[in-house]
């Protein structure tokens, strides 16, 4: 469990702390676009009032308050998940990836009302019309990660 919570804290701290640099530091907000490494990877501010790619974006309040009730419990059903069936060094840290992620985007919608997402990438001619954050990151990583490396097997109490 442990190796679950620090994997957890890493990720919500690095989610957030680009977040306060992204809004406040560089001013994003202002700014508009930053060409980090054109054309491969922009800054470019988003407001994700919905789950991925925007999807049930514009619900209002009711379905911000849905969206942090489901993070909660997505993360609490990982660690139960963790204290119950998981033993694995890289699932304990996919784990916990998923619970930091989750995690630090609820605390975006309680503090903003959206999800702050700036990470936009393009590759190969193609546009993407899409942005995401660090905590997105994580929480793709960590599900890829118990997919891969969750035992196949419950451990016994």
């Amino acid at each position: 469990m442990r190796l679950t919570l620090i994997s957890a804290l890493f990720w919500f701290l690095l989610d957030q702390i680009s977040k306060t640099w992204i809004l406040y530091g560089l001013d994003l907000a202002a700014r508009g676009e930053v060409a980090v490494l054109p054309p491969y990877l922009q800054f470019r501010l988003g407001w994700n009032t919905g789950i991925n790619f925007g999807l049930f974006a514009g619900n209002g309040d009711t379905a911000r308050w849905i969206l942090i009730a489901l993070a909660v419990v997505v993360s609490g059903w990982v660690l139960w998940w963790v204290k119950t069936g998981l033993t694995r060094k890289l699932a304990l840290i996919s784990a916990g990836a998923i619970v930091g992620g989750a995690l630090a985007n609820a605390l975006d919608r309680v503090i903003y009302g959206a999800v702050v997402d700036f990470l936009n990438t393009a590759c190969c001619g193609y546009t993407n019309p899409y942005t995401f954050n660090l905590a997105d990151v994580g929480i793709f990583a960590g599900a890829a990660g118990l997919l891969i490396f969750a035992d196949a097997e419950k451990k016994t109490p």
